[in-house]
């Protein structure tokens, strides 16, 4: 089964947003980047997907010059898609692109874990694709809703709970190096 990884929304305009903690995203960089690398070690196409929200005056939009790879993975893709929908089938060549190399399994990782992350592997499960959701890969922020604030570990934790056996296998890294590469680094 030819495997692709989708590399989402990994790009140079969430750091300037108020919510970015790098705290939070320094073990996160650890993971992509290894994962990255293993793709590549591996064979495997890696698919750059940018956000963009043309008009918005936000960081997403294209007027910003934010939309390009956050620093430090800035990595040749095998292909690029800009997307404005959370996920990154609706509004892109994506599916076509995938199904024209035979590509039939996805591992998830990027920005943010439970928006397109999450969004594109239950898009992704729904057209028929096998989804490794790279959970230790993906990163995001702690969110507050009517005064409760839950940490990026209990939305990671919930993401997991609600794609594992149902749109994803929950994998990790060192999981797919021994499936990609036959060894445990």
């Amino acid at each position: 089964m030819t495997t692709a990884l989708l590399l989402i929304d990994v790009q140079a305009s969430f750091p300037v947003r108020d919510y970015w903690d790098e705290a939070l995203a320094a073990p996160w960089r650890e993971r992509q980047r290894e994962l990255l690398d293993l793709a590549r070690e591996a064979g495997l196409p890696i698919v750059r997907i940018f956000h963009e929200a043309p008009g918005s005056g936000t960081p997403f939009d294209p007027e910003r010059g934010l939309i390009r790879p956050l620093d430090g993975f800035e990595d040749a893709a095998a292909a690029t898609f800009h997307k404005r929908a959370h996920n990154a089938f609706t509004d892109t060549g994506l599916e076509v692109w995938l199904r024209e190399r035979g590509i039939q399994r996805l591992a998830i990782s990027g920005i943010r874990t439970e928006q397109c992350c999450e969004t594109t592997a239950r898009v992704a499960s729904d057209l028929g694709f096998a989804v490794d959701f790279v959970a230790e890969a993906t990163l995001t922020f702690p969110m507050t809703r009517h005064g409760r604030t839950w940490s990026a570990e209990e939305i990671r934790a919930r993401t997991e709970l609600v794609l594992e056996g149902r749109f994803a296998r929950i994998a990790d890294v060192a999981t797919l190096r021994e499936e990609w590469c036959g060894a445990v680094a």
